[in-house]
C-alpha cells in the first residue's frame, strides 16, 4: 500500500467515526488500566460485565488491595485466566500505592514495571489516557495490518513499528481505535465483510475479490 492509498485508507475510517473511543467502560484512569489488564484473552463485553460489578465496590488501587485477591477473583471469575489476572492486578495495585501514590504513571517504563502490564497494555494506556500516538497491536490490528498490506509483519512488534512508520501524523491519535474497530466488525478473521468495507479500494488483500 503506497502513501496515497494509506492516506485515503484513514480518511475513509475517519469519515465513518471521527472520534473513536475504546469499548471498555471506565470512569477514572485506574479503571481503564484495570480493564485493559483484564481484557487479555477476553472480550470487551465480558470485561465490562465483570467490572460493572467490581468497580462499584472497588475502583482504586487502595480499594482493590482492601478487597483482597480472594474476593477479587469472585468478581472476575467469568474471565479467562482470572487467577493470574487477580494476582497481577493485586501486584500492580501494591506498586501503584507504594510508589505512585495511587496514580497511574505516565511513562512506558513505569507502566511496564507493573505486574501484568506488557507493551500492548502500556500502549493503550498511553494512547487513551495521555494522548500519546502509540499503537497497541492486538489480534485484530495484527490481522488488519497484514491482510490489507498496510503494515505486514511476522510479529505484533513488527506490525506496530510498521504502522508507526507509515500512518500520517494527523491520524495517529485515533489510528489504534480505527484499526481495532475495523478488525473487530468489518475485517473479521473468517469471513471479512469486503462488500461493505469502506477501505476495500485501498486494501491489497489478494482474496478480497472472491470475498466480494
Amino acid at each position: 500500500m503506497n502513501a496515497a492509498q494509506i492516506r485515503r485508507f484513514f480518511e475513509h475510517l475517519q469519515s465513518i467515526d471521527p472520534e473513536p473511543v475504546t469499548e471498555l467502560n471506565y470512569t477514572n484512569e485506574f479503571e481503564l488500566l484495570a480493564a485493559v489488564m483484564l481484557s487479555a484473552q477476553s472480550t470487551d463485553v465480558g470485561v465490562n460485565k465483570a467490572t460493572a460489578k467490581l468497580y462499584p465496590v472497588a475502583n482504586t488501587p487502595a480499594a482493590i488491595l482492601k478487597l483482597g485477591e480472594a474476593k477479587l477473583k469472585k468478581y472476575i471469575a467469568t474471565l479467562g485466566l482470572y487467577n493470574s489476572k487477580a494476582k497481577h492486578l493485586i501486584g500492580a495495585c501494591e506498586i501503584l500505592v507504594s510508589q505512585h501514590g495511587g496514580e497511574i504513571p505516565r511513562t512506558r517504563k513505569e507502566l511496564e514495571a507493573l505486574p501484568g502490564v506488557g507493551r500492548k497494555t502500556a500502549n493503550v494506556v498511553l494512547n487513551v489516557l495521555f494522548g500519546e500516538p502509540t499503537m497497541a497491536v492486538d489480534t485484530h490490528i495484527f490481522r488488519v495490518g497484514n491482510r490489507t498490506g498496510l503494515a505486514p509483519g511476522k510479529t505484533p512488534l513488527d506490525v506496530e513499528k510498521g504502522l508507526l512508520k507509515v500512518i500520517p501524523k494527523e491520524f495517529m491519535q485515533h489510528a489504534h481505535h480505527w484499526l481495532i474497530l475495523h478488525g473487530r466488525y468489518t475485517c473479521i478473521a473468517r469471513k471479512p465483510r469486503c462488500p461493505t468495507c469502506a477501505v476495500s479500494a485501498e486494501c491489497q488483500w489478494p482474496e478480497k475479490s472472491s470475498a466480494i
